[in-house]
């Protein structure tokens, strides 16, 4: 059965003036469970399980999911069983080591991309476990809890990869040298520590490619989304308090509809904000916001959307 993935709309109470222009389909993880959220609101599926920091849906309709921060688990959402495992604490000379995986990708050939933090490096795995290849990263300040958060591979064999403990995001040719980098900026604000709108500093999350070749930052605890050219310009830029009514957080999945609205999430913001907003980038205007903080809880850090040609986060 494939599952088909959905994300509210304009049905809960609250949140949804903002609604009628945007109707999404969702995977998430609200507090100790994964669950699909149905456009009306409903909750289609769900099953119990902990915290995540990535999650993929794939063409089987399996679901590609973190366990304990260190394991890549496949789950049939029909049986609720974990169908396979890789565990990268143990896997490929990791034993005795500190290894936290934040971020893996499934690619073709029945291939899968793990960033490990720790070990600092990225490996792409059969599913039997075997190292097809690895990549050396480039870590300034190493932290096996923040030498990564989101990594994807691009189209041309690079890798994209977010560095929260480094404050950048750095592009890694298929050789492991860097080819781009770019370090997110404090704008002249002192950093504070912290998860919430109260906090603020340079960790990174995410990072997509664009079509016309600049990149989509998620900025983390930055609260803020910026769009950077090649040259390291930041040629558009959404922070905190630029959307009325809405105060952003810790800005963490980010996703391109077909339109070129932008879907991006919103941990840790506290009741009353949303978990999700979708904004018309040119306007600056939020077209849709998912507000579940009471079900969901204050860590809904990814998500996955399933429309019709949403490009990567």
């Amino acid at each position: 059965m494939r599952i088909r993935i959905v994300l509210l709309v304009a049905a809960v109470a609250g949140c949804f003036s903002l609604c009628a222009a945007g109707q999404h389909r969702v995977l998430l993880q609200g507090e100790d469970r994964l669950l699909v959220v149905e456009k009306d609101g409903s909750i289609s599926w769900e099953m119990k399980w902990g915290g995540i920091h990535d999650i993929h849906r794939l063409e089987n309709g399996h679901i590609l999911v973190q366990d304990t921060m260190q394991k890549v688990s496949e789950i049939d959402p029909e049986t609720r069983q974990v169908v396979w495992t890789y565990d990268a604490g143990h896997g490929n000379g990791n034993d005795g080591k500190k290894v936290e995986v934040h971020a893996f990708q499934p690619l073709p050939g029945d291939r899968l991309m793990i960033a490990e933090s720790g070990p600092g490096r990225i490996i792409e795995i059969d599913r039997m476990g075997k190292v097809l290849k690895a990549v050396k990263l480039v870590l300034d300040a190493p932290d096996a809890h923040r030498d990564t958060r989101l990594a994807r591979k691009l189209g041309n064999g690079h890798y994209l990869v977010c560095h929260e403990g480094d404050g950048k995001v750095r592009e890694y040719d298929e050789a492991g040298a860097v080819v781009w980098d770019f370090a997110a900026p404090l704008f002249g604000k002192t950093p504070k520590p912290g998860h919430g709108p109260e906090a603020f500093g340079n960790a990174v999350f995410s990072a997509v490619r664009l079509e016309n070749g600049n990149t989509l930052i998620g900025a983390g605890n930055g609260h803020a989304l910026l769009e950077v050219s090649p040259d390291r310009q930041i040629v558009w830029e959404l922070h905190q308090n630029d959307l009325p009514g809405i105060t952003l957080a810790w800005v963490t999945t980010v996703e391109v509809l077909p339109n070129g609205n932008i879907v991006f999430g919103n941990c840790h913001a506290g009741p009353g904000q949303p978990l999700l907003i979708e904004i018309a980038p040119r306007s600056k205007q939020a077209i849709w916001q998912l507000d579940r903080h009471a079900d969901f809880g204050n860590n809904v850090s990814n998500s996955v959307l399933l429309d019709a040609g949403a490009t990567l986060r």
